[in-house]
């Protein structure tokens, strides 16, 4: 399994909409290296939910239920299908992730404006462990 972290605008299509809806067409990507991010995204790999603008936090974790396939409207880009998983037991703001010394290596971090990025298993499990606190 991989994992990713998938930025979002809260007002545009935020977590609650995810889980309202069950299921989401990842689309509407347009940036070459995210794209590429999201080719390789794979069935069953989980990813983060990160909200945008004034909230910059990871919310939840979401699972690619269907792996890259053309947009319908713009077969040169690409989307994937996701489901919820679960919301995170508390927020992990990006300030807490920058702050963190195990997270300092973390595309968060480093590129914080790609919107759809990798994330290491071991980053993973310290975000995870950040919102349990």
């Amino acid at each position: 399994m991989n994992y990713w972290l998938l930025k979002t605008e809260p007002e545009t299509f935020s977590w609650d909409d995810l889980v309202r809806d069950k299921k989401a067409v990842w689309d509407g990507v347009r940036n070459f290296q995210a794209r590429s991010n999201m080719k390789a995204m794979k069935k069953g790999d989980w990813a983060f939910f990160y909200h945008t603008g004034d909230e910059k936090s990871i919310v939840g974790i979401a699972e690619v239920i269907r792996a890259c396939y053309p947009e319908p409207q713009d077969p040169d880009w690409v989307a994937v299908d996701l489901k919820p998983v679960r919301k995170l037991k508390s927020a992990v703001p990006l300030g807490v992730v920058k702050a963190d010394k195990k997270l300092t290596a973390m595309v968060l971090v480093k590129a914080a404006r790609l919107s759809v990025q990798p994330v290491k298993k071991e980053e993973f499990d310290r975000v995870v462990e950040l919102s349990e606190k």
